[in-house]
């Protein structure tokens, strides 16, 4: 492996501290969005003191603090798990969202939703609720994963897999649409408002299941920095080099359902973050590197996602935009670019 210069350390260094001051800048920006316009000082009272303003410290520390906390882990989340993806398919394109595990993840929340309203609490979640619907997401991730492994063993053509994941995601959204055709208005109702995506619906009793899932991931993806490295070069190469492909394999599985599963149960599909994200890592740090393209795409994922929650509080109104939309818009001209990019 190439040993890295002390000219591209300080450039990194450069860069990523450039990266955590733009995040930490979209952070502020982000608590003075929404409904109610207060200042920064205010903010910063809440925040580090005391402040006997009872609404403004409901509104800061019940409900702007846990959708900015969710969404720099959705930004994260997402963003690794796509990195891994593309390292793991080799292939530009690889996403939770376009190869269907999301729509796994999704399929699991639909059968508890909709399969099992009786269980479910649709406008808040017990703590069992809570595991059910967490366990359900990883098992829906888990089965679409396991699929598309299989095929990846049998077909070798990195397109082919790509389409299959594009068609078993199709396949997983008629199964869900069947779902809703027989469900009831409540449960209905609770499962469309979950499939157009949202930061603003985990509470603070939700977010220790939240932030479980996502750092359990999160390890494992730090874990297997090394051996990703080596699987860039090719998986014969890597085998030479003492890497077990298929234990490598089941940690990116287990990596991924962990991360995707968790931020789809609590948040819903959030799409094109996945791909979008290690692109522009790739770009910005100029490297293929995974150890430096993993603090990469954390602190874009991070920055994404906030700005997307910034973008979707319409000024001087109480709606909130979907956050899949928001997404949507920022990543596929990424997507497109990428395409284009591959083709010239």
């Amino acid at each position: 492996m190439p040993v890295i210069g002390l000219k591209s350390i300080s450039s990194h260094a450069f860069k990523i501290s450039a990266l955590i001051f733009t995040l930490l800048v979209l952070l502020l920006i982000d608590l003075k969005s929404g409904s109610g316009s207060y200042s920064v000082k205010q903010i910063i009272s809440v925040l580090f003191s005391e402040n006997d303003d009872t609404a403004l410290w409901l509104n800061i520390n019940e409900f702007r603090l846990p959708r900015i906390f969710t969404a720099l882990i959705a930004g994260i989340a997402l963003s690794v798990s796509g990195l891994q993806m593309q390292t793991l398919f080799r292939n530009p394109l690889a996403g939770p969202y376009i190869l269907g595990i999301s729509s796994g993840a999704g399929l699991g929340v639909a059968l508890v939703v909709l399969g099992l309203p009786g269980l479910f609490a649709y406008s808040v979640f017990s703590s069992v609720n809570n595991l059910v619907l967490i366990v359900s997401a990883w098992l829906g991730s888990a089965i679409v994963m396991m699929l598309i492994m299989a095929v990846s063993v049998r077909i070798k053509s990195i397109m082919t897999i790509l389409v299959l994941g594009i068609m078993l995601g199709s396949g997983i959204s008629a199964i869900i649409s069947i779902l809703q055709y027989f469900s009831k208005e409540a449960a209905l109702k609770a499962f469309v408002v979950w499939t157009m995506g949202s930061l603003s619906g985990v509470n603070t009793d939700q977010i220790p299941f939240l932030l479980f899932g996502f750092l359990a991931g999160l390890i494992v993806a730090v874990i297997i920095i090394k051996p990703s490295n080596l699987i860039l070069l090719g998986e014969d190469y890597a085998k030479t080099m003492g890497v077990n492909i298929r234990y490598y394999r089941i940690w990116v599985f287990l990596s991924t359902i962990l991360l995707t599963g968790t931020v789809t149960a609590f948040c819903g599909p959030i799409a094109f973050v996945g791909i979008a994200v290690p692109h522009i890592s790739r770009m910005i740090s100029k490297t293929t590197r995974n150890g430096i393209l993993l603090s990469y795409s954390i602190l874009i994922g991070a920055s994404v996602l906030v700005v997307s929650d910034i973008l979707s509080q319409l000024p001087g109104s109480d709606l909130i935009l979907p956050i899949n939309a928001v997404t949507s818009i920022i990543g596929i001209p990424v997507v497109i670019w990428i395409v284009f990019r591959k083709r010239t």
